[in-house]
């Protein structure tokens, strides 16, 4: 239990001055460094996590977490197969899709895009897909009416009923030869979805127009499977599995995207460990300020000493010193980590407005604004660590003070 003369001695020890301004300054720079250290950790970890969480989201809820194909070609037969997957536990929907490349034409100029056919109830059905329709009606998503990204519209000038022209890779027999299959839609939707690559790049159109397109008669490329609960997507791909009997193969989000995951969780753990050395640093700087607070105390030890303070009062006294600017460089960075990260992007905002400059390329960073999640486990780590360094870099000095000979320090004073 640490007593009211320790907690005084600390703390006078701690204020600065003139004789002491070395140490303080030292001090200072020991509370600068585990503040910035705390309040960095947190907002690139709340970052990192917002990041890997919105991809997640988006990349799921565009694409499903299994999709089922046939490696022969078409999916033949997709209805039934849609109705037995259905029927498997922990499955919710399943998604008839058409997918191919194709090459966009308007105003003369040219761009290749992924078309995806979709039917309307399917694009209505899925919320990140109806949320961001940002012009026209959904009703308007029929026939050869098809929706394009924002970005896309934007590169091109289309607006609602504008008409572009696409041209797929699969070939039709004319009296003129073979030529690639070719025909004009009509633009009935806009969409955003807030990642660069589907707002650039990406065609919905709707699935019987799409069969049209791509001559794939009473077929679809593949079934898209969306899960009620995700966590056991293992348990439940088996179960997929041995009810399609062989009739189509599976491949989940996991494959499809396990070294883009992979790689942002490498990511995040080095960022986590090479931002940790700053507070490592500040942990090495309390070391110093408190070596030579001790050396510059020598005289008051030796005196508190022969009047009745134990080695442990003294011990306790500079760990509480060192702790101190610890806990509240911790406590400070905490604050200033949490706050930056709840309104990063206004500050982002701000910062842009002063400095003229873009600070973040959507078509770079694949998302259109910085995402930030706070996880608060995380956030107690980060805590813990800065702590619990402040208190073991005391540990050192605060022994030194300890063994302080009271007879030795007062005979060259």
């Amino acid at each position: 239990m640490i007593s009211k003369f320790e907690r005084t001695v600390a703390w006078r020890y701690l204020r600065s001055k003139k004789a002491e301004g070395f140490v303080s300054v030292i001090a200072g720079f020991s509370f600068a460094g585990i503040m910035l250290g705390v309040a960095t950790l947190i907002i690139v970890m709340s970052v990192m996590n917002g990041f890997r969480a919105e991809l997640f989201d988006r990349i799921l809820g565009l694409g499903g977490h299994m999709n089922a194909y046939s490696q022969q070609g078409p999916l033949n037969n997709y209805l039934n197969l849609a109705d037995m997957i259905e029927s498997v536990d922990g499955v919710s929907t399943v998604t008839p899709i058409i997918e191919g490349q194709t090459l966009l034409t308007s105003g003369g100029r040219a761009s290749g895009v992924m078309v995806r056919g979709i039917s309307q109830g399917d694009f209505a059905a899925r919320n990140i897909l109806f949320d961001s329709i940002k012009s026209g009606q959904l009703e308007d998503f029929r026939e050869f009416k098809i929706a394009i990204g924002s970005i896309l519209a934007k590169k091109f000038q289309l607006g609602i009923g504008d008409k572009i022209t696409l041209t797929s890779p699969v070939l039709k027999t004319t009296p003129f030869g073979t030529v690639p299959s070719q025909r004009s839609f009509e633009i009935a939707m806009i969409f955003d979805v807030e990642m660069y690559e589907y707002n650039s790049g990406f065609v919905f159109m709707p699935l019987q127009a799409a069969q049209k397109f791509f001559q794939f008669d009473n077929s679809v490329s593949s079934l898209e499977i969306f899960l009620s609960r995700p966590n056991q997507i293992d348990e439940i791909r088996r179960a997929v599995d041995i009810e399609l009997n062989g009739r189509a193969s599976l491949y989940d989000w996991r494959d499809m995207n396990k070294s883009f995951f992979n790689a942002l969780q490498v990511e995040r753990n080095v960022m986590f460990l090479i931002l940790s050395m700053i507070i490592l640093v500040a942990a090495f700087n309390i070391i110093s300020s408190m070596i030579m607070l001790v050396k510059d105390k020598g005289h008051d030890i030796a005196i508190m000493r022969t009047m009745g303070a134990t080695r442990s009062n003294m011990m306790r006294i500079f760990m509480l010193a060192g702790a101190s600017i610890g806990l509240i460089g911790t406590g400070v960075g905490a604050i200033i980590g949490v706050l930056f990260a709840l309104n990063i992007e206004t500050v982002k905002t701000a910062l842009e407005g002063l400095t003229g400059a873009s600070l973040w390329d959507a078509e770079i960073r694949f998302l259109s604004e910085i995402p930030a999640v706070i996880d608060w486990t995380e956030v107690f780590t980060v805590l813990l660590l800065a702590f619990s360094l402040s208190i073991l870099a005391t540990l050192y000095p605060a022994w030194r003070a300890a063994r302080l000979d009271p007879v030795e320090a007062l005979r060259y004073e």
